[in-house]
């Protein structure tokens, strides 16, 4: 590395002079001189400072096989953050700048005049104790500040700035030898070599090359068992389904410790219940001799030997049996821990014999959560899934189980247990959002009532009271200018649950071991919105099950709702009046979709929803989430004509619904960095109503726009298709004008947001990158964000109204387009977020001119977004916030 200031190595910028021109490489010489002024004039040259160079970032060349993220994950210093991949470092410079002001000495002394004036103080006060409680308190508080000042700077230098991280040649070596020991002892490549390289950067910081060479891999020619017991041998040989390792595949430690774990559990799910890995030992000798594979001629073939040993001085691993199960059950532990005689109540049922004091539990219930037996051989299994679905019950506040080696290797087997308070109250409160795609969330409370094990059956009876309400946006005035209205939400919902499938016939008993849950609910919902009222009496019974944490399963056997609508009164009465005319219009044009789904009705259906989910939360990892749900309403309707159905809805003044619904939404979540992350969502459903009304109930359309749609548009008023948004009816194709306030002589199209566009096909989707900007009380994390997609209707609408209707032909084109940024604020347990976002695509601005009878093509609606009038314009800037992440 040279050690002269502001060095550029030769291969760092290349210009092809062959295909610019001679303007274009006078322009491209004027950017970069001024772009590393700028870097050099914030981060200056780094050989100037006598601490060494700043590290720019690590590069990992040469490994074709092994991922460079791996061997990345090995080296400990991570460069500076910088700003999209820019030279940039805020963080850095605050520091930095925050440095030059930063005195410890004087800390240290005030530290050090602060304990003496303590160790004073403590010596007066040695005869009251209350008022040295205090003083402690106090000086520790004091003290702790002034040293994390010393240690690690005052608080913008701790919470926004970062520490330069500079080069060190040791370091780097440090770094290669790891590689090197990592490709040779655990992927194979046993004669790896890594070095590195140093490049000088314009601005003095440098770049770390790592040289990797794998060099010829280890492949696996033989894979030798060599077992003293001849049971686990026997065992062994039985049980090669799910082997991790097989010959001719590369020598990797980690599928060797994959298939030694294997081992041990196979082991212990069949009655080796001391067996640990301490008896599994896996040795390899390569052949020199021998190379070439059919896969890779130059690799080195090498026998692998897992050796199991028997414990000192045995002959053979003892195999346990599980001898006699009890499960106790008291009000606490020590009850637990008396002796049986002091239980109440004794029952046996298959061999296990329930204790019970206290409480009285159905015994056929809780035995069909347990999975341990007398005289079964011990499993580890076994055990975990007792423990688990005793636990899942949510009776009990834990669940101990004790295993006693008592005669001839057999299991004395406790399962103790202390219940959860028969009744209970929570409450909940904060902020949420009650529409997932409304803009500014509000005050909630939430207050359950609890009673658990109501009739003896274990099933939990539970009363919720929620209330909340929010500013929902998304209206306009007549003058096109944003109106914020107030949304408000109530409900109470009774529901009865059983920790077990409630369904007549054997098949019941199929799911024991899948957290069965069935739920009979009934509640009342009201919903006060700014366009409408809206009631709900609503009736479900629904089964619930998983078949591991990560698969959920959800079958709706019945959903019945009655739901009754009204326009008058509220906040806005005018606006009410407005959206029911519109209503009016659309059935008169011929459409009574829309109408029908606003009257008095009988809505009911069947669903089936399926959840896969490895995404944990505060984990940052690769992971995916899929939930598709498919939605049958009106079934049994089918069993009637269509014109019985008309009859009895014009008879009762009630609808009734016939519809299919489908929806689709999958999230893909890819690490970058340790907090940095690209998360992915693909969102889609259908809605096919097929009934006398071809109509659904209003909240089982699909809507875009909005902080969890389409963050470019208010929410859901995007779409449909690329039908001209405006509220009246009259000359739908031909937008209505307003004069320009800028010029007398010009008029502008008025694009009226005033009300919902619902849709039957949905299609969105998602791209996010989100990176953590500082810590600050609350991890400070920024995005950016692109989002694409639209909202169509099978059927036209309004036959007024061009647009609205889903084509093939006209999909691309019809897809709106959104980009932005976001600020979230993370407190871990909950994140507040703002994300502004501005159009580049809508599909909707081609209109015929006024003044020239043309057409005008605006959709692409980028240029016209202007730093000068954020908040108006044709394309301003939508700010949202939420809580959460928006997927």
């Amino acid at each position: 590395m040279r050690n002269d200031a502001c060095k550029v190595n030769s291969r760092e910028i290349n210009f092809h002079y062959s295909v610019l021109g001679r303007r274009k490489i006078l322009y491209s010489l004027a950017f970069i001189i001024t772009h590393y002024a700028f870097i050099i004039s914030f981060s200056g040259c780094a050989p100037s400072r006598q601490n060494g160079y700043l590290l720019y970032t690590n590069s990992i060349r040469g490994a074709r096989t092994v991922s460079p993220d791996e061997l990345d994950a090995l080296i400990p210093q991570k460069p500076n953050r910088r700003l999209l991949r820019t030279p940039i470092t805020f963080p850095l410079w605050i520091y930095q700048a925050r440095a030059k002001k930063y005195k410890p000495d004087a800390k240290v002394a005030e530290l050090a005049q602060l304990t003496a004036q303590f160790e004073r103080r403590s010596e007066e006060l040695v005869n009251d104790p209350k008022a040295l409680k205090k003083l402690n308190r106090r000086f520790n508080r004091k003290a702790r500040k002034l040293r994390q000042y010393i240690e690690e700077g005052d608080g913008w230098m701790r919470n926004v700035g970062e520490k330069p991280v500079y080069f060190l040649p040791s370091d780097a070596q440090a770094n290669a030898a790891k590689m090197q020991q990592y490709l040779s002892r655990t992927r194979g490549f046993l004669r790896a070599k890594v070095g590195y390289s140093v490049d000088t950067l314009l601005d003095g910081r440098v770049r770390v090359n790592y040289l990797v060479t794998e060099d010829a891999p280890y492949m696996l020619r033989s894979i030798t068992y060599d077992i003293a017991d001849p049971a686990i041998h026997a065992l062994l040989d039985s049980n090669q389904t799910n082997i991790n390792l097989n010959v001719g595949d590369r020598y990797d430690r980690d599928k060797v410790d994959s298939e030694l774990t294997r081992i041990e559990e196979l082991l212990r799910n069949n009655g080796y219940y001391e067996f640990t890995r301490n008896y599994i030992k896996s040795t390899y000798k390569a052949d020199t001799t021998a190379t070439g594979v059919a896969t890779d001629p130059t690799a080195t073939q090498v026998d692998l030997l897992v050796r199991i040993l028997n414990p000192p001085r045995q002959s053979a691993h003892p195999i346990y049996t599980v001898g006699n199960v009890r499960v106790l059950i008291g009000q606490n532990e020590a009850a637990t821990n008396t002796s049986t005689v002091a239980f109440a109540d004794t029952v046996i049922k298959n061999g296990v014999t329930y204790f019970y004091n206290g409480r009285s539990y159905p015994t056929r219930l809780l035995d069909s959560k347990i999975r341990l037996r007398p005289n079964d051989r011990y499993s580890l299994n076994n055990f975990n899934s007792t423990q688990r679905q005793l636990f899942l019950l949510n009776q009990f506040k834990f669940v101990n189980i004790n295993f006693t080696d008592t005669t001839a290797r057999r299991l004395r087997t406790d399962i103790r247990a202390i219940p959860l308070d028969k009744y209970e109250v929570t409450t909940e409160g904060g902020l949420f959002v009650l529409y997932q795609n409304g803009s500014y969330p509000g005050p909630f409370a939430n207050v359950t009532f609890r009673v658990r094990n109501l009739f003896g059956g274990l099933e939990n009876f539970e009363t919720n009271l929620r209330g909340g309400f929010e500013a929902q946006t998304g209206f306009t005035d007549v003058t096109g200018n944003p109106e914020v209205y107030r949304a408000t939400e109530y409900g109470l919902t009774n529901s009865l649950i059983f920790p077990q499938i409630l369904f007549p016939g054997p098949i019941r008993f199929t799911f024991d071991d899948l957290n069965p849950r069935t739920q009979i609910s009934l509640g009342y919902n009201y919903t006060n919105r700014p366009d409408f009222l809206r009631t709900t009496l609503r009736s479900t019974l629904s089964y619930n099950w998983q078949k591991l944490p990560r698969h959920q399963y959800s079958f709706f056997l019945t959903d019945l709702n009655l739901i009754r609508s009204s326009f008058e009164g509220g906040e806005s009465p005018q606006l009410r009046q407005q959206f029911f005319r519109r209503l009016e219009e659309l059935r008169n044009a011929g459409n009574q979709v829309l109408f029908s789904s606003f009257q008095r009705s009988l809505a009911s259906n069947m669903s089936f929803a399926y959840t896969y989910n490895t995404n944990v939360f505060g984990q940052n990892r690769r992971a995916n989430f899929l939930r598709t749900t498919l939605e049958s309403g009106g079934t049994t309707l089918n069993f009637f004509r269509d014109t019985t159905i008309s009859k009895f809805a014009n008879r009762t003044n009630i609808q009734l619904f016939k519809y299919l619904r489908f929806t689709l939404d999958y999230r893909h979540y890819v690490p970058l960095r340790p907090r940095t992350t690209l998360a992915f969502r693909l969102n889609t459903g259908l809605l096919f109503g097929y009934g006398p009304n071809r109509s659904a109930p209003y909240e089982k359309y699909f809507f875009a726009g909005g902080s969890n749609s389409l963050r470019a548009w208010r929410p859901r008023r995007l779409g449909p298709g690329s039908a001209f948004p405006q509220a009246e009816p009259e000359d739908r194709l031909l937008p209505k004008f307003r004069i320009d306030p800028r010029d007398s002589t010009k008029f502008l199209p008025q694009f009226d947001y005033t009300f919902e566009q619902p849709g039957d096909f949905l299609l969105e989707g998602s791209a996010e990158l989100r990176w953590r900007y500082f810590h600050f009380g609350a991890d400070i994390n920024g995005a950016l964000f692109l989002d694409v997609g639209n909202v169509w209707t099978l059927r036209p609408n309004d036959p007024n109204r061009d647009g609205e209707e889903f084509a093939m032909r006209k999909v691309i084109p019809d897809l709106a387009v959104g980009l932005g940024t976001g600020l979230r604020v993370d407190f871990s347990f909950f994140i507040i977020r703002f994300d502004f976002g501005t159009k580049v695509w809508d599909p909707a601005r081609r209109y015929l001119s006024e003044e020239t009878g043309q057409m005008v093509d605006e959709r692409f609606i980028l240029p016209k977004f202007s730093l000068k009038s954020l908040s108006r314009g044709p394309n301003p800037l939508v700010v949202n916030f939420g809580i959460g992440y928006p997927f």
